[in-house]
């Protein structure tokens, strides 16, 4: 009787293994459950063909993330895999396209793409299984592909300096839910009405060293060019690629505070004067800064040139953006890139033609640019819906954090504003989601706007991979979620596993302790709390009482000697600012 039980209960665990499709973010597409548990051990080996070295790089990147998730060092070899061991190979196959893959888990895990960015995708497929299940993998197969081509994330680094290190971080994060667009707005400026109405007062920022325009980089931080050309570099290793955008000619502020002449006197500074020849030279200039030699700063393919929400107040300006619209188009597209653009052609409608073929448009409000209309001209477009997609964070219009319970049941990227297209139009290439550091001074940190993201992240990494009809119910997958970190090794949210506990206890800190090194906690996130009692004393200007990378407590701050904390990334950044949008929601 107890062995009959046994084995009924046995057979129970089989069936469900069969029939439960594995939780991972975006979900699999395909899955066909067998019996049985395959367990990555440390005798696990890593397997590549010696003829395929962008297979050899997948698997050392496996390898690598593996031992930041776990500790344990994976071998990494070439030949043929045995019982136990991981394959990784890149076969073509026409259904898959070019980032899909197979995995079949049985004896051995063997994984089959037709790219190297498919075979990435399938190891983050396996590290999010392996983290949720103690290394421990369903046995089964896997044929998995998204729906849409570009999977995009913005974020703006022109009003508010992000560090690069945490660019870094989000190239990682990005990889990890196969997000494989990162567009970083690198320009932008704040509205006068909110300095006094005074253009001189009114933040501006450009983010990138310059040796045509010494000084145009902003003194409040820049990226240097060796840093952004490795951000790069790091992300085209892990699948993503980074669409850089100089935002001209409006939201171009810091390009007049540079050239005063360059700015428009009818319709405000922080718009180019598009009648001025010397705007042209500017530009041009610039653009051959960062897009021409053999090793231009910019490395992808794609280049987005702006072409936002300039006045059309009279025809002749409408003529002229038009103009300029179409001559940076044509300037992006001599250096061999893709030029992408901000929707706007229905805002200026005019006669002066504007390149069509090879243009990529993102659609964000469709009193802007009709997408019903821009489609039928012949442009591919992005969808991102300012009222579904845009984070403002404590800004009190747009969303300060997404309606991700709407987005997962009722969005794709065939959704742009009041419109509905069919799913996988040809023409609409993929979707985003952006956050826009609209408000100066409001002290919001690079971790309050992950915490904003993070739920963001991986609602649209669904609705962009899986499409119109996940699995699960939004409450089954908003639960589910919680359980996959940011990427193995990272933790920029700074969350803890379990119930809310005491980390650490330490007792009698001398000043200027590392509490990082005593504790191994490097930083506390949200919905965590840090306690504990000082006893004060006369100290001199400066003294720490603990900091790590991100922070410090001072015991007598720098300036005026008193209690204070501070973090590298929450310091009011001179070019936040607010813009002004228009608002709608679902």
């Amino acid at each position: 009787m107890l062995t009959a039980l046994i084995l009924c209960f046995t057979l129970q665990l089989n069936a469900q293994n069969k029939n439960v499709k594995p939780f991972v973010i975006p979900e699999l597409r395909e899955w066909v459950g067998a019996t049985g548990e395959f367990t990555i051990t440390e005798a696990t080996k890593v397997v590549y063909s010696k003829s395929q070295p962008q297979a050899a790089e997948v698997a050392k990147l496996f390898a690598e993330d593996y031992k930041k998730m776990t500790g344990v060092e994976l071998q990494v070899v070439a030949g043929k895999a045995g019982k136990g061991d991981i394959l990784i190979s890149l076969k073509k196959n026409k259904k898959l396209g070019n980032e899909g893959y197979t995995m079949k888990i049985a004896e051995k895990v063997e994984i089959s793409a037709t790219t190297a960015r498919g075979a990435m995708w399938a190891t983050r497929t396996l590290l999010q299984i392996a983290e949720q299940n103690a290394n421990a993998l369903p046995k089964g197969n896997i044929v998995d592909y998204p729906d849409y081509e570009m999977r995009s994330f913005m974020l703006d680094c022109g009003r508010k300096f992000i560090p690069i290190s945490f660019l870094h971080e989000y190239v990682d994060f990005m990889a990890y839910y196969k997000m494989n667009t990162f567009h970083i707005h690198l320009n932008d400026n704040a509205f006068k009405q909110y300095f006094n109405h005074d253009w001189a007062k009114t933040p501006s920022g450009f983010r990138l060293e310059s040796d045509f325009f010494p000084g145009l980089a902003s003194r409040d931080g820049y990226y240097t060019k060796e840093e952004f050309i490795e951000l790069q570099k790091h992300a085209e290793r892990v699948g993503v690629e980074i669409i850089p955008e100089f935002d001209v000619p409006a939201h171009s502020l810091a390009f007049v505070h540079y050239r005063p002449e360059l700015g428009s006197k009818d319709y405000g500074l922080d718009h180019l004067d598009l009648f001025n020849p010397n705007t042209y030279t500017f530009i041009d200039s610039l653009f051959m800064e960062y897009l021409s030699g053999d090793e231009p700063v910019f490395r992808g393919p794609r280049f987005h040139v702006g072409t936002d929400e300039y006045s059309n107040r009279d025809t002749a300006v409408v003529e002229k953006f038009r103009y300029f619209t179409d001559h940076c188009i044509r300037e992006a597209e001599k250096y061999g890139k893709q030029a992408c653009v901000w929707g706007a052609l229905t805002h200026a409608k005019g006669n002066t033609p504007v390149k069509v073929d090879n243009v990529l448009m993102y659609e964000w409000y469709n009193g802007y640019a009709d997408p019903k209309e821009m489609i039928a001209l012949g442009y591919d477009v992005i969808s991102i819906p300012d009222g579904l997609t845009y984070i403002v964070p404590a800004a009190g219009y747009y969303y300060d954090y997404l309606n991700c319970n709407y987005l997962y049941d009722s969005w794709t990227p065939a959704i742009i504003g009041n419109q509905t297209f069919e799913e996988k139009h040809p023409q609409i290439k993929g979707g985003s989601f952006a956050v826009w550091n609209d408000h100066a001074g409001n002290g919001i940190s690079c971790k309050d706007i992950h915490y904003r993201v993070f739920p963001a992240m991986q609602t649209m990494a669904v609705k962009m991979w899986t499409g119109a009809k996940p699995t699960l119910s939004y409450e089954e997958f908003d639960k589910a979620r919680l359980a996959l970190s940011d990427a193995p090794g990272l933790n920029i949210a700074g969350r803890f596993s379990g119930e809310k506990r005491t980390i650490a206890s330490v007792e009698n800190v001398v000043p200027g302790t590392s509490l990082v090194e005593k504790t191994g906690v490097r930083e506390i996130g949200f919905d965590y709390s840090v306690s504990f009692d000082v006893e004060f004393a006369a100290e001199k200007n400066g003294t720490v009482l603990f900091e790590s990378r991100d922070a410090v407590f001072y015991l007598a701050d720098p300036v005026q000697g008193k209690v204070s904390h501070a973090t590298a990334t929450s310091t009011p950044s001179i070019s936040s600012s607010t813009r002004a949008r228009r608002q709608a929601s679902p």
